[in-house]
């Protein structure tokens, strides 16, 4: 998933981070990862993707990843959909990119596409579960890390009434926290600032950040990112850098930061309001704005 998973909360076994519950619930991302990941010819995903048109016997997981993309779809009137597996490969991110090693070049091309037919992929459950991706092949990458994050919550939630599980600007923040109001979370700078742009004070609540601060390279000579309109093809969200959502459940958060982000800056501010969802953002010349909903989470914000 090309993120670092943390925990953070009280330890309740000695020596700290030996208890058989943490490691089950973080082995939810090892199993996600697995299933759902495009950068292993071999997976699961990869195995259906290389034939969407027919019908393939896949893990329980990839089978739930694929539902849950679906429902998003539907939810956002297409806005949300991960067929854009072949816009991202056209675009040079056709396999792991060091982004964190400087500037990244790919020979990828940059050109729009016409719109996409309806998505309807078909899932069969049983004894061998099997998937039908409806004729396209899919990126999973954002819904997934988001998955884990709700299903490795869930088995926390279990034992534990304090803790905060986070993945690379997918987060769940389970109590109170150590200042006993709410768990202290950062938004990032997407410029790369040292500071944060926001501190937002949560509790039992998700957090997910789409930003173009990190995957972002330069395709036939072009600006890229991994944010793509599925409308065009093409990298969406104009004049806007970066979208944070709260919600009750991670997958929830993730997919609307995606939404809110393709509408571009010009809309989001209706979207956010109407839809009733807590967002920050961040545009091009390095405004930050909230909706009303966000307000009751921000205990702080840069000047």
């Amino acid at each position: 998933m090309a993120s670092d998973i943390a925990l953070y909360g009280r330890s309740t076994v000695d020596p700290p981070g030996s208890d058989p519950v943490v490691d089950q619930a973080l082995s939810v991302f090892t199993s996600v990862h697995e299933a759902c990941t495009r950068f292993d010819p071999d997976s699961p995903l990869m195995r259906a993707n290389a034939r969407p048109d027919e019908w393939h016997t896949v893990p329980l997981v990839l089978l739930a990843a694929v539902r849950e993309a679906h429902r998003a779809y539907q939810r956002t009137d297409g806005r949300f959909d991960p067929r854009v597996f072949g816009d991202l490969v056209r675009l040079g991110y056709d396999r792991s990119l060091p982004f964190n090693s400087g500037d990244v070049t790919t020979d990828g091309v940059d050109t729009p596409r016409a719109s996409l037919p309806r998505w309807t992929p078909r899932l069969r459950y049983g004894r061998r579960p099997e998937l039908h991706l409806g004729g396209m092949p899919i990126d999973l990458g954002g819904i997934g890390k988001s998955l884990a994050v709700r299903w490795a919550s869930e088995e926390l939630q279990e034992h534990f009434d304090d803790f905060l599980l986070d993945a690379g600007g997918d987060c769940y923040c389970e109590g109170t926290g150590p200042e006993e109001d709410g768990w202290r979370v950062g938004v990032e700078d997407p410029f790369g600032g040292a500071l944060p742009v926001a501190v937002l004070a949560l509790s039992d609540k998700a957090c997910a950040t789409s930003s173009t601060k990190v995957r972002q390279w330069r395709a036939g000579g072009r600006s890229a990112h991994h944010l793509i309109d599925p409308t065009t093809g093409r990298p969406g969200g104009e004049g806007l850098v970066a979208v944070t959502v709260v919600d009750t459940d991670p997958t929830r958060a993730e997919v609307a930061t995606k939404y809110l982000f393709l509408g571009g800056a010009d809309a989001i501010d209706e979207a956010a309001r109407s839809r009733r969802t807590a967002a920050l953002w961040v545009t091009t010349d390095g405004t930050i704005a909230t909706s009303p909903m966000m307000e009751a989470y921000v205990i702080w914000r840069a000047g």
